[in-house]
């Protein structure tokens, strides 16, 4: 059975893209869809900076066609706030619209947002009425287990946000306190799954960094799909390696460095469209050492494509990187 959020068809078992802070952008998004992601979102966006129209929450909005099907998440503390940045955020086009209640970075959470809704369900369901009652689109919600270990309330989370009319959940098997230290523990995600109230999908989140994780957790903890993060960072082939061992039980080879070259150089190519030559390839710096991560003396590579400020030059030391591992990574 295909899984849905609302009419968005996903298919039997949905591989999603998490949306991260400063790395789930348009060109990262662009090389995480053509290798194979289901449903991507973009990176949080502030309910405050879109209401104030500030020029950074403006531009995380955008979105394109080739994206889809795409989510926008949004966070904030005050519902009204969430309630006008969805009206913005809706027009913009998107296929749904996310709210981020599992964010744990101080600056987010000790402000009452993200994670900090963990403590307080009573709002957290009332905002999120406020923004199912201001799209037409579906909304999903983004959260942990709970806030520590000993507030564990993601089942009861997860009934009542159902009851006001979210669509899917998706479930970081952490609490708060634990931010990203630590092992996720999926087995909450699977009890919430098995509950005969919840009908929207459940997605798992947290430490899916393999195929082999991805097979056996599919298996295990009985999600709808499985949202993966930081493992697809420098390494968008993740999903495709496992897409192909679920439809073949076959393990693909990992990628080829002409294969890392091109996805390398089509990320930095969609920064610059999106960006400007001069900011993207200054954001493109913090991809480099992930895209060819375990080369062997790959610093001296490094430190030139970190510091090189023209797509040119970029470009030669990329060709030069290709030609000097093509014939050892054969």
């Amino acid at each position: 059975m295909p899984v849905k959020i609302g009419n968005i068809d996903l298919g039997a078992f949905p591989l999603l893209l998490a949306p991260m802070e400063d790395v789930s952008d348009p060109p990262f998004r662009y090389v995480c869809k053509q290798n194979g992601a289901d449903l991507m979102y973009t990176e949080f966006i502030s309910s405050e900076g879109l209401i104030r129209d500030a020029a950074k929450s403006v531009q995380k909005l955008d979105i394109f066609e080739y994206e889809r099907p795409i989510g926008i998440q949004i966070f904030g503390s005050n519902i009204q706030s969430m309630r006008e940045a969805t009206v913005i955020a809706s027009k913009a086009g998107p296929d749904l619209i996310d709210i981020n209640y599992g964010c744990p970075v101080k600056n987010v959470a000790c402000r009452g947002a993200g994670a900090s809704l963990l403590q307080d369900i009573d709002r957290m369901v009332e905002m999120t009425r406020a923004v199912v009652e201001s799209t037409h689109l579906p909304v999903t919600v983004k959260t942990r287990l709970g806030w520590d270990d000993n507030t564990k309330n993601v089942y009861e989370v997860a009934e009542r946000l159902q009851e006001v009319g979210i669509k899917a959940l998706t479930i970081h098997g952490r609490t708060r306190a634990q931010m990203y230290k630590g092992q996720a523990d999926w087995t909450m995600i699977r009890d919430i799954k098995r509950n005969p109230n919840i009908e929207i999908p459940i997605f798992g989140n947290g430490d899916v960094d393999s195929v082999e994780k991805a097979a056996n957790w599919r298996l295990e903890y009985e999600v709808d799909g499985i949202m993966i993060g930081r493992a697809a960072i420098g390494y968008p082939w993740i999903f495709r390696e496992i897409k192909h061992f679920f439809n073949t039980g076959e393990i693909l080879p990992g990628p080829t460095i002409s294969e890392r070259v091109e996805n390398c150089y089509t990320h930095l190519q969609k920064s610059i469209e999106w960006k400007g030559g001069k900011t993207g390839i200054f954001e493109m710096r913090r991809h480099y050492s992930n895209y060819f991560k375990g080369i062997p003396d790959f610093k001296e590579f490094r430190m030139k494509l970190v510091t090189l400020e023209s797509q040119e030059r970029i470009t030669e030391v990329l060709a030069e990187i290709k030609d000097r591992y093509e014939a050892e990574m054969a």
